[in-house]
C-alpha cells in the first residue's frame, strides 16, 4: 500500500531593491518581510464544534454484545431476509472508503479493501457462494444507523461499536473485534494522554461513540466533529487540531499514511465491533453469527487480522461469542 502525503504549497518570495555592486550582500531570499501574511486552511465541509453538554444517557440493556444464536447445525438457514438476498444475488454492504486498514479504496486497483471488507465478504461467501457477490454502498459514520432503519443496506460493516443506545434501533451480530479508543498526535506534541487535552482541539467523526467518551473524559477540550476520518487526518497534518481520538484500528490506518503521527496514552475504553442489521431481521442475524462462528474456528479471522491489523501487534484472537437465547 502506498502512503498518502499531505502536499504543502511552496511560496515563492520576490526580492525587491537593488544592491550596490560590490558594496553589500544581496537580500536574504529566505527572509519574509514582516508584513507577509499567510492564509489559514479552511475547515472541511460539514465540520462543527461539538457542545460540551453531557452525553445523553440510556437505560442499561445488560450485555449489549449478546446476540442471537446461529441456526443449528444441519438446519438449512432460511427466512425472508435471506430469501431477498439470494433472489437479488448480491449482499448489499454499507461501509466507507476513508478508513485505511478497515475499509478503503486501493489506489492501485480501485478495489475496496480492508479488515471490515473481508469480514463482509465472508458473509457473502456463505450466503451466496462467492465473496465477490457484494455491492458496497458508501456511508459516513453518521449515516449508518439510518441506512439500516430504512433498509438501504443488508448489513453495515463499518467499525460500528455495539452499544445499548444503538441496540434500540438496529440489531447486531456477536462481537467480531474489540478495538480501543486512543489518541493520535503529531510527533513532538506535548499531548501524551487524555489529561493533556484540556484547552486543546480534538477532531472526531460525527455519529461515533468517541465523541461521548471525550466529552466525559476531557470536558475542557474543544471537540471538532467532521464527516470522515480522512478529514481528521488532514486537519491534524495542517495543525488545525492538536489531536484525533477514535478507535486504535482507525488511528493505526492513519499512521501508515504519515510516519510523523504517534498514538499516545493508554486505552480510553473498549469498542466492541458488531455487524449492524435492520431491526427484526432475525434470520439474517442468526446467519451472520454462523459466519462469524466459522471464521473464528477455521482460522479465517486470524488470516484477516494478519493481513490488515498486524500494525497493532500480535493477534489478540477473535472475541468469543455471547448469545442471549
Amino acid at each position: 500500500m502506498g502512503r498518502r502525503w499531505l502536499a504543502t504549497a511552496a511560496v515563492a518570495v520576490g526580492v525587491t531593491g537593488t544592491a550596490a555592486a560590490g558594496c553589500s550582500a544581496p537580500p536574504d531570499p529566505y527572509t519574509l518581510p514582516p508584513s507577509e501574511t499567510y492564509s489559514v486552511a479552511p475547515l472541511p465541509a460539514g465540520a462543527s464544534v461539538v457542545t460540551s453538554a453531557p452525553a445523553p444517557t440510556t437505560a442499561d440493556c445488560g450485555d449489549p454484545t449478546a446476540s442471537l444464536r446461529p441456526f443449528p447445525p444441519g438446519e438449512e438457514p432460511a427466512g425472508p431476509s435471506l430469501d431477498t438476498i439470494r433472489a437479488r444475488g448480491q449482499l448489499i454492504v454499507g461501509l466507507d472508503t476513508g478508513s485505511n486498514l478497515m475499509s478503503f479504496r486501493n489506489p492501485a486497483t480501485g478495489g475496496i479493501e480492508g479488515f471490515d471488507v473481508d469480514i463482509a465478504r465472508e458473509v457473502a461467501r456463505d450466503v451466496l457462494g462467492s465473496p465477490d457477490k457484494v455491492e458496497f454502498r458508501l456511508l459516513t459514520a453518521d449515516d449508518r444507523q439510518q441506512a439500516l432503519e430504512e433498509s438501504k443496506v443488508d448489513i453495515v460493516a463499518h467499525t460500528m461499536s455495539i452499544t445499548c443506545e444503538r441496540g434500540q434501533h438496529v440489531d447486531f451480530s456477536t462481537e467480531y473485534y474489540e478495538a480501543h479508543q486512543r489518541i493520535l498526535v503529531m510527533a513532538g506534541s506535548p499531548v501524551s494522554g487524555v489529561d493533556d487535552l484540556a484547552g486543546k482541539r480534538v477532531c472526531l467523526t460525527k455519529g461515533t461513540h468517541s465523541i461521548d467518551r471525550i466529552r466525559a473524559l476531557a470536558p475542557d477540550a474543544t471537540m471538532i466533529a467532521v464527516p470522515t476520518w480522512s478529514d481528521c487526518l488532514v486537519m491534524l497534518q495542517q495543525r488545525q487540531v492538536d489531536a484525533v481520538s477514535t478507535d486504535d484500528t482507525l488511528l493505526a490506518g492513519m499512521t501508515t499514511q504519515d510516519p510523523y503521527l504517534r498514538m499516545v496514552g493508554p486505552s480510553l475504553g473498549p469498542e466492541p465491533y458488531g455487524i449492524g442489521m435492520t431491526k427484526g431481521n432475525d434470520d439474517l442475524v442468526r446467519f451472520v453469527n454462523g459466519t462469524l462462528e466459522r471464521i473464528r474456528r477455521d482460522g479465517t479471522w486470524e488470516r484477516i487480522y494478519a493481513r490488515w491489523l498486524s500494525a497493532l501487534g500480535p493477534s489478540p484472537g477473535p472475541p468469543p461469542a455471547t448469545y442471549r437465547d
